[in-house]
């Protein structure tokens, strides 16, 4: 039965019908779809047609693939995301006809407000965290609410109206629209250089914005921190609100230790200072960097009250989240085999993180990746990061920049990588992604491991090699 209170709670006053342009985005889908669940008329509008504009059809979400100023009519709001153009022609007839226009975060507040807000922020590892979160404390019977930026697989969805008072939700610092959220937690994973065009440039700035953001948690909140990562422990001493710590640093609250990977599974210790017993944790996903996202899920669970059994069996039987480290198969080549991996890791030191655990997990194959870079900014403003991870790779493909709506910049190109990987690299440069697949059938041998690595179109890429190679899947 749902728990009333908190529905009645986010009744919005005279709000009926919602619509939201860009409804396939990530960010987007999520809420329309936890609306939905809570009885909103729902349409939304994409450019394409894809699986998530598929599913929500599916569940009676009215959804037009193209954008028209009459998918606006009878709208009571419109929900708009960062990707939309200001100048969008249904944004236009909304604004003619009075209707609100209304950024996606400030409708993810509105969810928030009346709830249990649990927000994971940081720049890497959010959607993985939050699943984190949503396993454990489904084990633990807490049904929570949640929105998450991935497609969870044990939901096969990336939201779900839950009939407690929690909802976990992705924070997005990309824009600063975080700061329309007002949660009890926040999470705090990492803070790094990416995104800095939308703060002038300043790494500064971008600390100050996750400032101002904890800042919005009430004063009997509190924040969850890694205290590994040099951005968060550089902001610690100016926090005001409770600070609960994890790592595997010595001094965090919440630690781990004795970590092993073997392929793509882990096994670590975790102790507590809340806890007298260590934790023994096996989790199905590598690297120690998703150690620290099953921490952070960790620390609010043990708050929470949950049980140490459910929070270990909450991690043993998560089942990862669509595109991150996600194994697509082995495949037979020769008198062999190789393994199609696929991340959305597109930020250097995530692309750092995944080439160490396949090293770790796999350290006898021989790692090819095809990488997209995504967006000029970030290619400009971490150009020699990214030359010095991507030279760790035995065999790289690199495929033109995907610009997701930004202006070339001189110096940001592939090809400007590709020349200055060439001199000590074993790389290729291959403009267009339509022709990476002829070009792995000439570099695959027997024993590799194929990463597909980024966003942008490497998606799609690595779907469709598994389609065309279904006749050779080995079948363990």
């Amino acid at each position: 039965m749902q728990d009333r209170t908190y529905l009645d709670a986010v009744e919005m006053r005279r709000i009926k019908h919602i619509h939201f342009v860009g409804i396939g985005g990530a960010g987007m889908c999520g809420i329309a779809e936890v609306l939905h669940n809570q009885g909103y008329a729902i349409s939304g509008s994409d450019l394409v047609t894809s699986g998530v504009t598929e599913r929500l059809k599916k569940i009676g979400v009215d959804v037009s693939i193209g954008h028209s100023a009459k998918n606006v009519s009878g709208a009571d709001v419109v929900v708009v995301s960062t990707a939309i153009d200001p100048y969008n022609v249904e944004v236009a007839a909304a604004l003619k006809q009075r209707t609100p226009v209304i950024p996606r975060a400030e409708m993810l507040g509105e969810l928030m407000r009346y709830r249990y807000g649990i927000a994971v922020a940081g720049t890497h590892g959010k959607t993985t965290a939050t699943s984190l979160i949503v396993s454990i404390f489904s084990q633990g019977g807490l049904d929570p609410t949640f929105i998450i930026g991935g497609l969870l697989n044990s939901a096969e969805s990336n939201a779900q109206l839950g009939a407690s008072r929690y909802l976990v939700a992705e924070a997005d610092e990309s824009d600063s629209s975080f700061l329309y959220l007002q949660p009890m937690v926040v999470i705090l994973t990492n803070i790094d250089r990416d995104h800095l065009n939308n703060y002038e440039g300043s790494f500064e700035k971008l600390k100050l914005a996750f400032l101002a953001f904890i800042h919005n948690l009430p004063f009997y909140g509190f924040l969850v921190a890694c205290i590994d990562d040099p951005g968060v422990r550089s902001i610690l001493p100016d926090i005001k609100r409770p600070v609960l710590t994890y790592g595997f640093d010595k001094d965090a609250d919440v630690r781990a230790y004795d970590y092993v990977q073997y392929t793509n599974m882990a096994t670590f210790s975790v102790s507590s200072k809340d806890r007298e017993k260590a934790l023994k944790i096996e989790l199905a996903m590598p690297g120690r960097h998703n150690a620290l996202n099953a921490l952070a899920s960790i620390a609010i669970a043990i708050d929470e009250n949950v049980t140490d059994r459910d929070i270990v069996d909450g991690l043993a039987s998560f089942q990862g989240v669509e595109r991150r480290f996600e194994m697509h198969g082995t495949f037979s080549i020769g008198n062999g085999t190789f393994l199609l991996v696929d991340d959305y890791g597109h930020h250097p030191r995530e692309v750092r993180e995944t080439v160490k655990a396949v090293r770790a997990g796999w350290p006898e194959n021989r790692l090819v990746m095809v990488y997209q870079p995504h967006r000029y900014t970030r290619t400009f403003e971490l150009f020699d990061q990214f030359i010095n991870v991507l030279s760790d790779v035995d065999y790289l493909i690199l495929v033109d920049v995907y610009a997701a709506g930004e202006q070339f910049i001189d110096g940001a190109a592939s090809k400007d990588l590709y020349d200055n990987l060439k001199v000590h690299s074993q790389v290729d440069h291959v403009a267009e992604m339509k022709d990476v697949p002829r070009h792995l059938g000439h570099i695959l041998q027997a024993g590799d491991l194929l990463l597909t690595q980024g966003a942008g179109e490497t998606a799609q890429l690595a779907s469709d090699l598994t389609m065309s190679w279904e006749d050779r899947r080995v079948i363990a």
